[in-house]
């Protein structure tokens, strides 16, 4: 995959944030957030949209980003996640992923398209800005 930098990623590069995902997602589903904000790279970038479809833009620290996370249901029995990653190297420490979800929450589907930054630091890839229209309410 070619990304719009002409940045060409090998396929160990794709292995590893295939696998940051999987780790990631694994912490998901256990509700382990503050081991989910161990993953990121603080302060976070939030990036939304208000219902008028105007951006509205904030810098979260790992409390308000664990205190998200527990009000949005992170590890809440009786729901599943699927997700499809399509990541985007702009350069060998800068991936922008998005991705496609499908959660089912006691029977009842829903769908999201969001997009992380992921950053490689000296401890390895981190999330540090994250992407989603709607979130307005939370910002």
């Amino acid at each position: 995959m070619t990304s719009i930098s002409g940045y060409q990623p090998s396929a160990q590069q794709e292995q590893e944030i295939t696998e940051w995902f999987r780790h990631y997602d694994e912490l998901v589903a256990a509700g382990d957030v503050e081991a989910m904000a161990d993953q990121a790279l603080f302060p976070l970038n939030e990036v939304t949209d208000d219902p008028q479809g105007l951006a509205l833009v904030s810098a979260t620290d790992r409390q308000r980003f664990v205190a998200q996370m527990h009000e949005v249901g992170v590890g809440a029995e009786g729901v599943q996640m699927r997700s499809e990653r399509h990541p985007v190297f702009l350069s060998s420490g800068l991936v922008f992923v998005v991705t496609d979800a499908e959660f089912v929450t006691d029977g009842e589907p829903s769908t999201m398209r969001y997009g992380d930054l992921l950053v490689r630091t000296a401890e390895g890839w981190r999330f540090q800005t994250m992407v989603a229209g709607g979130w307005s309410a939370d910002l």
